[in-house]
């Protein structure tokens, strides 16, 4: 294999000048980027608001168009993992920190200050608005990416590159004249993302060891967490990820179950019976930032920051996810990707937001919220439940295993985009590589959360989802050609082999045409 010195330099060397920039002068940088950030908000949540959405509606076209009987790696190929690990793997490395951090501490951060003054239901609300932002839109950015990658990769036989999601609009020509480029703008934006979602986790293990945040404290936290991704990197997708998926699955679901019969399981359960009707009733208005009831900068300061945030994971996490999904139909795909993670999600803000809401009923989370900051929350609910002395030990180890897991999963499809060479049969790219982006993964995450804290996070989650959103629009294109193509019978690749795909048309496929 050899490096691609065009794809890995570009984003390598601004994102180390922003880290010495951020070390020499962290006030002067954190007032830039939140300039930038604001503009950026300002001008363009409208399109993170009807993109999301567009993805969204896009992956239901191809589930229900004949595209969806195709064979992710054509009618001989065998599945790479079985459907439980791909659930676990999947699930494991979206959700991410993300869900543990914000699952408990957004719903109570609504009641506090909801968009509306005197709301009847803050309670309602706020449940509703978390069914909205971890569920089917966000989840629809990520099947569309993945499936997109999927077929380009395995059935049209694309190079493994972020390009390969625009050759069904664009053409060939992508990998010629703009594929590279694509490639560093994505890295760049991914960077961005995961050194988001690292601070969160940080800020969540530093406020359960209850330590002071100190640039010392930290980075030592963040340098455990970088260690520990980058040994689970060097084993490769069928070892580190595998394994630390299926322990941080059965993690979620025990501890999720646990507070859901421990808690007021009743009265979380009216709240999220309410919350999910809201939620059906207003999903057209507010996916596209619509709804009379929602002011335009609590909007822009929580909607639209969530679809920039998964927006920065989106392109590279693509890749990953779109090479589990070989041997598997169209359909199945959508299935792992999309329905069952947005059920999960749904799930466990059942057990951790409407419980922590019902339970804040005594002021006890909102206090948390205001003396200790977000990361405090979680481990007051945890603290009102039996076990309070196992609990919070576990919700450790779930942040810690989750941002790894996830960590690892995009560390490999970003190191990958660093090489020639990479196949379906050979997909790991060389471990320096994969510990060099490790090393500047923490870096960054460290100068913004030391310094900047939750708005150091806020910052470069929306700096970087911003350009990913211009590929997804095109990519989005790029899977509408697809499906017009399945309906009108046409081929997914020219010729036989790899990429062949049954007649959709004939339920025993004998005598069948090729699409």
């Amino acid at each position: 294999m050899r490096i691609r010195y065009t794809v890995l330099l570009p984003p390598l060397l601004p994102l180390l000048a922003c880290a010495i920039w951020g070390i020499m002068n962290p006030e002067g940088m954190v007032t830039t980027m939140r300039g930038w950030s604001d503009w950026v908000m300002l001008h363009f949540d409208w399109l993170f608001n009807g993109s999301t959405f567009a993805c969204l509606l896009i992956v239901v076209a191809a589930y229900i168009s004949p595209l969806g009987r195709v064979k992710i790696g054509g009618d001989t190929a065998t599945p790479l993992l079985s459907r439980p690990r791909w659930f676990a793997i999947t699930v494991c490395t979206t959700i991410a920190t993300g869900i543990l951090f914000w699952g408990t501490a957004e719903p109570i951060y609504h009641v506090s200050g909801p968009p509306e003054a005197g709301l009847a239901e803050p309670d309602v609300f706020a449940m509703s608005i978390m069914y909205l932002h971890w569920t089917f839109t966000p989840y629809g950015m990520y099947t569309l990416g993945g499936l997109l990658f999927a077929l380009a990769f395995y059935n049209r036989r694309q190079p493994f590159a972020i390009s390969s999601l625009l050759e069904p609009l664009l053409g060939e020509r992508i990998h010629k004249k703009a594929g590279a480029a694509v490639d560093v703008i994505c890295l760049f934006a991914l960077v961005a993302g995961m050194a988001g979602s690292l601070g969160a986790g940080t800020l969540s293990l530093s406020g359960g060891l209850a330590s002071e945040r100190t640039p010392l404290v930290l980075g030592l936290i963040i340098a455990a967490i970088v260690i520990a991704f980058s040994v689970s990197a060097a084993s490769g997708l069928q070892r580190g990820i595998r394994l630390l998926s299926g322990i941080n699955v059965v993690g979620f679901m025990l501890l999720a179950v646990f507070v859901f019969f421990t808690g007021p399981t009743l009265d979380a359960l009216a709240l999220s019976f309410s919350a999910a009707g809201e939620y059906v009733s207003t999903f057209v208005p507010r996916n596209l930032g619509l709804d009379p009831g929602i002011d335009a900068a609590w909007g822009r300061a929580w909607t639209s920051f969530y679809w920039a945030g998964w927006y920065a994971w989106a392109p590279v996490t693509a890749l990953f996810l779109g090479r589990l999904g070989r041997g598997y139909t169209v359909r199945a795909f959508i299935r792992v990707n999309l329905l069952y993670t947005s059920l999960f999600g749904a799930f466990w803000m059942v057990c951790f937001a409407a419980i922590g809401l019902v339970t804040d009923e005594s002021g006890q989370l909102s206090a948390a919220l205001t003396e200790g900051g977000p990361e405090a929350v979680i481990y007051v609910l945890l603290d009102t439940l039996p076990l309070a002395e196992l609990t919070p030990g576990l919700f450790l180890l779930l942040v810690f295993l989750s941002y790894v897991t996830a960590a690892d999963s995009n560390i490999s499809a970003m190191s990958a985009l660093c090489v020639e060479g990479i196949t379906p049969e050979r997909q790991e790219a060389p471990l320096f590589v994969k510990l060099l982006w490790g090393g500047i993964i923490g870096t960054t995450a460290w100068v913004m959360v030391a310094f900047a804290g939750i708005d150091g996070i806020r910052l470069v989650n929306t700096l970087g989802g911003f350009p990913a959103m211009f590929l997804f629009l095109l990519a989005g294109g790029s899977l509408l050609v697809l499906v017009v193509r399945s309906w009108r019978a046409r081929p997914l690749v020219q010729g036989r082999g790899k990429g062949s795909v049954e007649d959709l048309r004939s339920e025993s496929g004998k005598g069948a045409k090729r699409l």
